[in-house]
């Protein structure tokens, strides 16, 4: 990371030019073509997929969207009246002319009796589209709905309902990105007391973040990513963004205040901060492509939506982020902390930062003494808030839902009032007959749904001649989120349709929008056990690898499981209980989305991960240094406290800025994820971690022998931490100052004329072979990708490219490991003749 710090600083300018140039190169392609978000998906394998896919091969024209429009009466009267119904009529003949509209179905038709409520002041008509909602234009849908409410008037209401309007309406909400960088800029200001402390962290998120979403757009075009997949991006890319400059530009300040210069600060901060944040930013990634596992299109795509983002905002702050702090150099203190680092010598500079550290070290050392009372304190809290999850109930939010004067809500209302509940949520049973003999038993079918508890009618479609294919329109007596609901569904496919097949050639799929609702809910609540053994055993994978530690990552696990188990809580009581959703102008309570939790859990165990890296890495550090555990984690805490607090108050911003867009999903993120942040880091990292970890004492770095052997050495910490290892084996240190200085044991201080010293010359650390075959591989992944892209005049030159990178491969399977160890037994011997003079030598 030195090395990559170094060469951003001193051509700051040519690499804010390639970020410029790489911004307009994404932005010309994004604005040329749009965007392709799509919100289709399918279930294979399930029987609502079964029953939509054979009714869209069968009769394309019905398989496409249904809406309603619902007229309403104000006064006494019927909607059979003259003069209502021959408004009613010309309004309906408008709409069935729009573009996009299959077909309308008249309250007034053969057929039109059921639709008209029995006190006749409710009534309402199918439109029927020529495609499924997501690939409706939304102009379209806007000209229906327009169309359909200018018919309104003093007696007469009209209102709308179905998934293309909800979806059209959606459209239409307000962005809020602009208020959580508002107020993350406040905090950032308070935290600094710099205006350009302030704006350096937004700048290189904004940049980051705009890349990211302008290559999901471009990406939108060649593989299916569903309409909240940017805005779920912006989400974790816009908070962690903001972090992870946060990080970097805390140590470079603190360098700056030490008496380093502008590039050495610069390197500095990024082999150690910049270390961490790159490798806490590949956790995250890693969280999010474990939904790959679930192998449900929507969610993979949003998956690898999210990760785009994140991915961009790492490589922002250990390229972009370092050529900025060049250009701003010691600006970024203010005037004050320069002047008193003109005027006073090191012996000030430690003393004012050890004023700054004085509140926190007094917290830290009151969990020390305190840890098992505050231990149980935090488990307390947490339990409470996590109790209403235990009543997390999954599904699919709808229109009854939608926030109090939106058409759809009122819809869903009218019709509820009028004809019941279940009217909202019809079920859609798709009978194919073998033969024309399976009349009769499809004549059976229908009226044993009819008798069969909790189905309010049942209606059977004609037979088609040519596909004899046959829908039932079932309304049950629940509304569509009820349990009820649920159990109907379950009650018809395992006994009342299997018994109505038997013996016939009849083949009956249960369908419709509930029964999709419900399908999605138990795929998701199936494979939920195996990606949560995926992220947990990759999340402690990758801390072991940089811990050397067994339960570090162990109780980093348990810290996660414990944060969703207490948003979700957050979430049930807020969106399934209704406590304040209403306020919010989130409509009323319902079931939870299903793909909530699956989706919470990557990006919460990515997220929690970053602060454990922040705050472990410092005790491991100090660990190293001083091998004593209760020093270790009080430094640890104190030193890394603020800097956490600050960053989960960013994050918590910029997480409830999004749910005052309006849209019930996103708001379910928002408050799921600014609630994690707050339990994660003012209740988590700030109390339970360091209690437990006081609590385990020395075995909390234990790590077996064969396993400590056989685990490849990943170092976070940077040189810094290389620096007070060594300082611990030839160099003295004086307790009082390492207690509070932060991490400044290893940093050269300035002399009394204010000048900084040379900065010492150190061994470097060993080589890894893990690192040259991860070359070879991209390299490889790199021919492989062009050779798949390019025409056939330069196809050989990318196979040539895989062929040399194949030669490489074998190459080195023979060569390289003996040359990495040639190395390192160098550097072992330099970095053993450094310690044991305590200076500086020549490389061998």
């Amino acid at each position: 990371m030195s090395a990559l710090a170094s060469w951003c600083f001193r051509h700051r300018l040519l690499v804010i030019g390639i970020w410029a140039t790489l911004l307009v190169a994404l932005a010309v392609p994004y604005a040329t073509l749009g965007t392709s978000y799509s919100d289709a998906f399918s279930l294979p394998g399930l029987e609502s997929s079964k029953a939509q896919a054979r009714l869209q091969a069968a009769e394309p024209r019905q398989a496409g969207d249904t809406d309603q429009i619902v007229v309403h009466l104000r006064h006494d009267g019927s909607v059979r009246d003259t003069a209502v119904r021959q408004k009613v009529t010309s309004m309906l003949a408008r709409v069935a002319a729009l573009p996009s509209v299959a077909s309308v179905t008249s309250m007034y038709g053969p057929d039109g009796a059921a639709r008209i409520s029995k006190d006749g002041r409710t009534a309402y008509a199918t439109v029927t589209f020529d495609a499924q909602a997501e690939r409706i234009p939304v102009a379209d849908v806007t000209r229906v709905v327009d169309t359909a409410r200018a018919a309104r008037d003093a007696d007469l209401r009209v209102e709308l309902g179905g998934q293309a309007v909800s979806d059209a309406a959606e459209g239409g909400t307000r962005s809020t990105e602009a208020i959580g960088l508002i107020a993350a800029g406040i905090i950032l200001f308070v935290a600094f007391g710099s205006l350009l402390g302030m704006l350096l962290p937004l700048l290189v998120a904004v940049a980051a973040l705009g890349a990211g979403l302008l290559a999901v757009g471009l990406t939108s075009h060649v593989m299916t990513l569903g309409g909240d997949a940017p805005t779920v991006a912006a989400l974790i890319g816009l908070g962690v963004g903001i972090d992870y400059a946060l990080f970097i530009v805390t140590r470079h300040r603190t360098g700056l205040r030490n008496g380093l210069t502008p590039e050495q600060a610069v390197v500095r901060a990024l082999d150690t901060s910049g270390r961490a944040v790159v490798f806490a930013g590949l956790t995250v990634v890693t969280a999010l492509l474990g939904l790959l596992v679930l192998r449900v299109g929507p969610l993979s795509a949003m998956g690898i939506s999210a990760a785009t983002a994140v991915l961009a905002t790492v490589v922002a702050s250990v390229t972009l982020l370092p050529a900025l702090l060049g250009l701003f150099g010691g600006r970024l203190l203010t005037r004050r902390q320069r002047r008193t680092l003109t005027a006073h010598d090191s012996e000030a500079g430690t003393r004012q930062l050890r004023a700054t550290s004085r509140p926190r070290g007094r917290w830290a050392e009151q969990v020390e003494r305190h840890r098992t009372l505050f231990a149980l304190a935090a488990l307390l809290v947490v339990a409470v808030l996590s109790l209403p999850a235990l009543s997390l109930r999954l599904g699919t939010s709808d229109a009854g839902n939608d926030p109090k004067g939106t058409t759809t809500r009122a819809a869903y209302d009218l019709l509820a009032e009028g004809f019941g509940p279940g009217s909202n949520g019809p079920l859609v049973l798709v009978a194919q007959l073998g033969a024309p003999s399976d009349a009769l038993a499809l004549d059976k079918l229908v009226s044993a749904v009819r008798a069969t508890p909790g189905v309010a009618s049942a209606t059977a479609e004609p037979v088609t001649s040519g596909t004899r294919l046959s829908l039932i329109d079932v309304v049950p007596t629940g509304a569509p989120q009820d349990e009820a609901t649920s159990t109907l569904i379950t009650h018809l496919r395992k006994d009342v349709v299997p018994a109505a097949e038997r013996g016939s050639g009849l083949t009956v799929y249960v369908g419709g929008t509930t029964a999709v609702s419900g399908d999605l809910a138990d795929l998701l609540a199936g494979k939920l056990p195996i990606f949560l053994a995926v992220i947990v055993v990759l999340g402690c994978l990758l801390l072991m690898l940089a811990f050397r530690s067994v339960l570090v990552p162990l109780t980093a696990a348990v810290m996660n499981l414990l944060a969703s188990a207490a948003s979700f809580g957050v979430v049930v009581a807020v969106f399934q209980w209704g406590w304040g959703s209403e306020l919010l102008g989130l409509g009323k309570a319902g079931p939870v989305e299903a793909e909530l939790p699956v989706i919470m859990l990557a990006i919460l165990f990515g997220l929690s991960m970053d602060y454990q890296v922040f705050l472990v890495s410092r005790m491991h550090e100090e660990w190293e240094r001083t091998r004593d555990n209760h020093r270790a984690i009080r430094i640890g805490q104190a030193e890394t406290g603020r800097l956490i607090n600050a960053a989960a108050l960013i994050m918590i911003c910029v997480f409830t800025a999004f749910v005052l867009g309006g849209e019930r999903v996103i708001a379910e993120y928002g408050v799921g994820l600014a609630a994690a942040v707050a339990i994660d880091a003012f209740v988590l990292r700030t109390v339970l971690v360091p209690s437990l970890m006081h609590l385990l004492g020395r075995a909390n770095w234990w790590l077996p022998a064969w396993l400590e052997r056989t685990l490849p050495r990943v170092s976070i910490e940077g040189t810094s931490a290389s620096a007070t290892r060594v300082e611990r084996t030839g160099v003295p240190h004086h307790p009082a100052v390492t207690a509070t200085a932060s991490r400044s044991t290893a940093v050269p201080q300035p002399s009394h004329h204010g000048s900084p010293l040379r900065q010492d010359r150190r061994p470097s650390v060993p080589k890894s072979l893990a690192v040259a075959y991860l070359w070879w591989l991209f390299l490889g992944l790199f021919g492989v990708h062009h050779f798949h892209l390019g025409r056939t005049g330069r196809g050989l030159l990318y196979l040539c490219t895989l062929g040399l990178c194949g030669l490489g491969w074998l190459y080195d399977a023979f060569t390289l490991p003996r040359q990495v160890r040639s190395a390192n037994v160098r550097l072992r011997a330099g970095q053993a003749a450094w310690t044991s003079s305590g200076r500086p030598n020549s490389r061998a």
